[in-house]
């Protein structure tokens, strides 16, 4: 639920200053005007703030109000997310493009995820189970070489007391429940909304034992890649930094190739659409 926290005080390009904040913290995200522009809390200083917009704020007037639900600027993870283009706040651009066409409009909130499209479930828990954060309760086949495991939520333990039976299910479905000894009570859905600042905990670092294998043979043979490692290939303007991004994304043995571009150029991201998938 959306609540009025402040009032635009100026605009300096996609920065806006706020007057008048309050019940805010650092990092909420928020929605800026009648359009719900949006944006996050990147510094406070007494009933004033100062917002990063995320979107262009041409038009936007001093004196509009500014709202927030008072949490954090959040992603969806569940299954759906492979085969996805998002822009930088998660916004499914596919789809942006069928409702409002070549330009993105402005204030456009759509899910990230589909929340009509039902996913065949298989429980792997029972009744009575005790579990931790991290633990699988289920399997959903997201696509024909992925299978999605459904965790327990991160600080999230006790007991399972109901579980989905197998089935079709949305995202948004409750598939299993879970009770802590103090009687605090959770539901786990197929997807889950995750802080965007906030790292996911994990059990433990896998030791670098196993070669990514990249079917360049240069630098299989004289920069060899572990599975899990991590890289970087520097280099001038059009020296052929993506075009490699290029080949391992298509010849490497990766089962999933996540793409981000930041800050490239229009016909690189434009070739990049048209091979990637």
């Amino acid at each position: 639920m959306l609540e009025i926290i402040g009032q635009v005080d100026k605009v300096i390009g996609p920065v806006v200053h706020a007057r008048g904040v309050e019940k805010a913290k650092m990092l909420d995200l928020v929605e800026v005007g009648e359009h719900h522009l949006v944006g996050e809390i990147v510094k406070l200083d007494g009933e004033r703030a100062v917002i990063q917009v995320y979107e262009d704020t041409t038009g936007l007037a001093p004196g509009t109000n500014i709202y927030s639900a008072g949490v954090p600027l959040s992603v969806e993870l569940g299954p759906g997310l492979i085969g996805t283009i998002y822009d930088g706040i998660q916004r499914p651009l596919e789809k942006i493009r069928d409702t409002s066409g070549q330009y993105i409009q402005k204030g456009i909130h759509l899910s990230a995820l589909d929340k009509e499209k039902r996913w065949f479930y298989t429980p792997a828990l029972a009744v009575g189970d005790e579990v931790t954060g991290g633990e699988t309760v289920g399997t959903v086949q997201e696509t024909e070489l992925i299978e999605h495991r459904v965790l327990v939520p991160p600080l999230v333990n006790g007991e399972i007391t109901w579980v989905a039976e197998e089935g079709e299910y949305t995202v948004s479905d409750v598939v299993a429940r879970t009770e802590n000894t103090q009687g605090e009570c959770f539901e786990v859905h197929l997807a889950q909304r995750w802080p965007v600042r906030k790292g996911r905990p994990a059990g433990e670092r896998v030791p670098l034992s196993i070669p990514l294998i990249t079917g360049q043979r240069v630098i299989d043979t004289l920069f060899p890649v572990a599975k899990g490692g991590t890289v970087v290939v520097p280099g001038g303007f059009g020296t052929g930094k993506t075009m490699t991004q290029h080949a391992l994304a298509k010849w490497s043995d990766a089962d999933i190739i996540v793409y981000i571009g930041c800050g490239e150029r229009g016909n690189e991201m434009t070739d990049v659409l048209i091979e990637f998938p």
